[in-house]
């Protein structure tokens, strides 16, 4: 078997997962490898943390250690909502545990959690009271998901501090955590990929509106409601699939056609 900063990888024709188990996996590796080429990964650090399937107190987090190009499905560990790897071998990153166990215990649509620290999103954690503003279609649909933390209180090496956040996170699906970066969640690792591919790209264009100088041309409100209920009720395609689950799909094959063993 091979090895990888000493975390063995297993043979997915025996390791004993499910389907539904096996392809979590896969799609919570790929993220991993999708936000590397994106430069939305800080070294060894961040976390993107996956209920595993068919239980309702373990999560998926890769070892501590791993780079985010890495990360392969079978890498992962099974940690428990205490802490303790329960399937796989490794080391949990403290800070994943004390963030995510308790986003994923108290929030609602909490099965994927991503933290990162990618640039755009992170730098608006860097003004002072800074909010998405609705200045267009994505921005005000993302807007209305979002939750604003303006309290640091350090690194998070305490659960207190990660009920916290999902206290002030609430039912949104998007916190920006001042001085740090950004939690995104979703029901399934597609949908909460999506929200994090497009909330960096729409930090990106207010930032980049904002250096211009100029006043932001923002939407009236009985628009920005209207655009969000037009992308909660959207149309379904390929047989009623969401269009974030036909996207994560697209951004799948193209790792692909690079370097596929991301599913191994």
């Amino acid at each position: 078997m091979e090895r990888t900063a000493n975390v063995t990888k297993l043979d997915p024709a025996g390791s004993g997962y499910t389907s539904a188990e096996w392809q979590a996996r896969v799609d919570l590796a790929a993220a991993h490898r999708l936000a590397d080429q994106r430069g939305y990964s800080e070294g060894i650090f961040n976390h993107f943390t996956l209920v595993a399937p068919g239980r309702t107190d373990r999560f998926l987090v890769m070892p501590f250690g791993l780079h985010w190009s890495e990360v392969n499905a079978s890498m992962f560990l099974e940690v428990d909502f205490d802490g303790q790897v329960r399937r796989g071998s490794g080391e949990v990153e403290r800070s994943a545990y004390c963030i995510h166990a308790p986003i994923h215990r108290i929030g609602p649509d909490t099965a994927c959690v991503l933290h990162t620290h990618m640039p755009f999103a992170s730098a608006f954690t860097r003004l002072d009271n800074a909010r998405l503003q609705p200045t267009g279609q994505t921005e005000a649909s993302l807007a209305a998901m979002a939750a604003y933390d303006d309290t640091y209180n350090g690194l998070a090496f305490d659960p207190t501090e990660g009920e916290r956040l999902a206290r002030v996170m609430g039912d949104k699906k998007i916190l920006f955590m001042a001085h740090h970066g950004v939690v995104v969640v979703g029901r399934t690792v597609a949908e909460a990929f999506d929200r994090l591919y497009y909330l960096e790209r729409a930090c990106q264009v207010q930032l980049y509106a904002m250096w211009t100088g100029k006043p932001l041309k923002l939407m009236p409100e009985a628009i920005v409601q209207h655009t969000f209920k037009q992308f909660e009720t959207a149309p379904k395609y390929d047989g009623g699939r969401l269009p974030c689950d036909i996207h994560f799909d697209a951004l799948k094959r193209t790792l692909d056609r690079s370097d596929a063993s991301y599913k191994s």
